[in-house]
């Protein structure tokens, strides 16, 4: 199994060294946030800023 150019002993000690930094109680609550993270960012990507309502504080031109 390859990931990003990675092999499995890779992968492993990167898992490993997460758990020593983060703890194994705050590896899902991390994980969570990150995937709520990308998804938001996603979702803002696919977004037409020209749908966007002007806010009330945005001045228009005078024509």
């Amino acid at each position: 199994m390859r990931i990003l150019g990675m092999g499995t002993p890779e992968l492993l000690f990167i898992g490993f060294i997460c758990v020593l930094l983060f703890g194994a109680n705050k590896l899902p609550e991390l994980g969570k946030s990150v995937a709520t993270t990308i998804k938001e960012f996603k979702k803002a990507m696919r977004e037409d800023p020209a749908d966007e309502k002007p806010s009330p504080n945005d001045k228009q031109p005078k024509q």
